[in-house]
């Protein structure tokens, strides 16, 4: 073969197939904010805050996460390799800025210090986002729920993957998490800093399948790491086995690479074959018809004169002022506010009713798998039901909304023992699933072009839920019935002393409150749906298969 093994490897390092893997890398490690329910009680404990203070800590966090419009358009303007060591510094700065807080190295922080250190490190997520999200969607643009639903499940499943990591390389202590979470995104992001690229080159007819083996991948760590955490939970493990289960979680996630490998594998071997000059006359005739031209030139004068259509490159402005980004941004409000808002509380809701603390963390644990899951259930099952029966993406926003209320119930009313088990799993579904089917959704009805910039303006109501949910309504409400089991026993609160909450009583209020809205969210995305319904009767993917077409002629009239 020209070129030998190097020319392999470079082929290989230039690849889109070794990009994914980069980003799957990234990603696995990108979900440091999934984990402050595993570190908060630490925080708490040691600056002496009560629930409505951390609480506020848990809504700058979201604030951050989700205020990417910024590192959005600073993407438009900048390489991805700018973006990448912008969020690496940012992500490095704001938690180890935190850790020396809560190690007692840094003298009498305040509250505004904290809450814009955790800001800025939980913000940093975004220009990781941000630079995976938009050169994965530009070079697999096709069947982007299954695309979507492995990027952001690998973000949900790394909750999991950094607490095996935590627990292998400091042990048994939250504050050291925080560290971790400092050095492990930067480093990764620094490591791939010129991986990360959109590659116009021709697409493989296989890449469904390929998809489908990454997922069996991503499954089978989500497993591992579930089997882990109940394992670890019941059983004391030894240091030497900690290092163990983080080892084979490590190894699972190399698997992609070798995916990677076979795929350009593929593709060294396609190049040394002949061209066959019948199929070159084929293309040509694909890539030159007059009718497919006209469509594009009618198309690019359409987009220049008149609003866009929907699937077309929409303006940040003719996005942001369209009513199906209206109808998205309540949608969001509701159902990731209520969500997010469950997922921040769970620690301090299974303290509420009595649990041990180490079933406690075996709640966390539970929310970050099962966030995985639900994002790569929404990715691949919505593309399937698109491709087989042209069902609206948002319908199963609107359903997983309906199906979250359910969680919320379970907490403000336990039928059984063990219902904060049950809701754990299905805030943690839920939340994942939305997140993939907000992001596949904008990039969709709106185009990629200001996707950048998009996805993030998408996302934007989230902090705003988080706020109103999480400080206004659960902190406000737990505080309140703590002063009042207080005053009960005839106590008063001690100046610097956390206070607690037992019983039922602390989130009844607020999560039925919760679960009736999100039905409303679901409402509002039923709307979304009829709206839609008969933009997704058509393909939605002609455009980039049209232009895939193209990039075949042009490589096959080099090539001759």
């Amino acid at each position: 073969m020209a070129g030998g093994p190097i020319g392999f490897t470079l082929q290989l390092f230039r690849g889109r197939w070794f990009m994914l893997f980069a980003c799957f890398l990234i990603m696995a490690v990108n979900g440091g904010t999934f984990l402050f329910g595993t570190y908060s009680k630490a925080i708490k404990h040691t600056l002496g805050y009560d629930q409505t203070t951390l609480n506020s800590l848990a809504f700058f966090k979201d604030l951050g996460a989700n205020i990417g419009v910024i590192p959005g358009l600073i993407a438009e303007v900048t390489p991805y390799w700018f973006v990448l060591s912008f969020g690496a510094a940012a992500n490095f700065a704001g938690y180890f800025l935190i850790w020396l807080a809560v190690t007692g190295k840094m003298t009498d922080p305040k509250v505004w210090m904290m809450r814009a250190f955790i800001a800025v490190g939980a913000n940093s997520q975004n220009f990781a986002n941000i630079a995976v999200l938009c050169t994965s969607i530009h070079n697999f643009p096709e069947g982007r729920g299954r695309l979507m639903g492995l990027l952001k499940g690998f973000t949900g499943v790394s909750g999991a993957i950094m607490t095996q990591v935590y627990l292998a390389v400091y042990g048994d202590d939250s504050t050291s998490l925080i560290l971790l979470v400092g050095w492990l995104p930067a480093a990764f992001s620094i490591a791939f800093l010129f991986t990360l690229r959109k590659i116009q080159v021709a697409r493989q007819d296989n890449e469904i399948r390929v998809f489908n083996h990454y997922l069996y991948v991503a499954l089978s760590m989500a497993f591992f790491s579930m089997v882990m955490t109940i394992l670890q939970k019941q059983i004391k493990f030894s240091h030497i086995a900690y290092v163990g289960s983080a080892s084979v979680l490590c190894s699972m996630l190399l698997i992609p690479l070798g995916i990677a490998i076979r795929q350009e594998l593929q593709l060294w071997r396609l190049k040394q074959k002949p061209i066959d000059p019948l199929e070159l006359v084929k293309i040509e005739q694909v890539v030159r018809s007059p009718v497919r031209e006209a469509i594009a030139a009618s198309r690019a004068d359409a987009s220049c004169c008149a609003r866009p259509k929907r699937g077309e490159d929409f303006t940040i402005l003719q996005a942001l002022f369209s009513v199906d980004m209206s109808l998205i941004l309540v949608a969001t409000f509701c159902g990731l506010g209520v969500n997010l808002t469950a997922m921040d509380n769970i620690g301090q809701i299974g303290e509420s009713l009595g649990y041990q603390i180490h079933t406690v963390s075996t709640f966390v644990s539970l929310v970050s798998i099962w966030n995985f899951c639900g994002r790569v259930f929404a990715g691949f099952v919505s593309d399937i039901l698109i491709e087989k029966y042209h069902l609206p993406r948002p319908a199963m926003i609107a359903a997983v909304q309906a199906f979250s209320s359910v969680a919320h119930l379970l907490v403000a009313i336990p039928f059984f023992n063990g219902s904060v088990y049950v809701s754990s799993i299905i805030v943690g579904f839920c939340y994942g699933a939305q997140m993939t089917l907000l992001y596949t959704i904008i990039s969709e009805l709106f185009g990629l072009k200001r996707f950048a910039t998009l996805f993030n303006v998408g996302q934007l109501a989230v902090p705003l839920g988080s706020y109103v949910f999480n400080v206004k309504i659960c902190g406000f409400l737990y505080d309140k019935e703590a002063l009042k089991q207080l005053a009960e026993k005839g106590l008063t609160r001690i100046p610097g002393k956390e206070l607690t909450c037992l019983g039922t009583q602390c989130y009844k209020k607020s999560f039925l409150l919760m679960a009736a809205v999100s039905l409303v969210g679901a409402l509002c995305t039923t709307l979304l749906v009829c709206r839609t319904r008969n933009f997704y009767k058509g393909d939605i993917y002609k455009k980039f298969k049209d232009e895939n077409e193209n990039i075949k002629g042009e490589k096959q009239e080099v090539d001759g």
